[in-house]
């Protein structure tokens, strides 16, 4: 039963990579690419890893596994926004057939968000 289960997940998780990387290659810009390979490479290496940790059935290994899962789960998203917001700044093109930009104008020139300026003294201003 146990085997079956190991097949299953590891079958599952190997499909999901398979469809990451086909999405990778048919998607039209960087957002959908990034958005495509994190969700899906995520779920399907989290997969293979629940896999390994039946196929071990030892509790160092499936708490090495459970690590790796939780991290992996915590970083792919927050490295993927940090991707897409910095290729925002430099204007990488969207798809052509993207219908709406919800930051278009939401950054200076520089990269902050408007309304995240902080009201910082200047060193020349005499304290009162």
């Amino acid at each position: 039963m146990t085997e079956i289960i190991i097949m299953i997940l590891s079958g599952v998780g190997a499909i999901t990579i398979l469809l990451a990387s086909i999405g990778m290659l048919r998607m039209p810009d960087l957002y959908l690419r990034l958005s495509v390979t994190t969700k899906a490479a995520t779920l399907g290496v989290g997969l293979i890893l629940v896999s390994a940790a039946f196929y071990f059935s030892n509790v160092g290994v499936t708490s090495r596994v459970l690590a790796i899962i939780l991290f992996i789960t915590i970083t792919a998203p927050v490295s993927a926004q940090l991707i897409g917001r910095a290729a925002y700044l430099v204007k990488t093109k969207m798809w052509k057939h993207t219908i709406i930009d919800e930051l278009d104008g939401m950054y200076d020139n520089n990269g902050t968000l408007h309304g995240t300026e902080t009201s910082e003294p200047d060193a020349n201003e005499s304290k009162e």
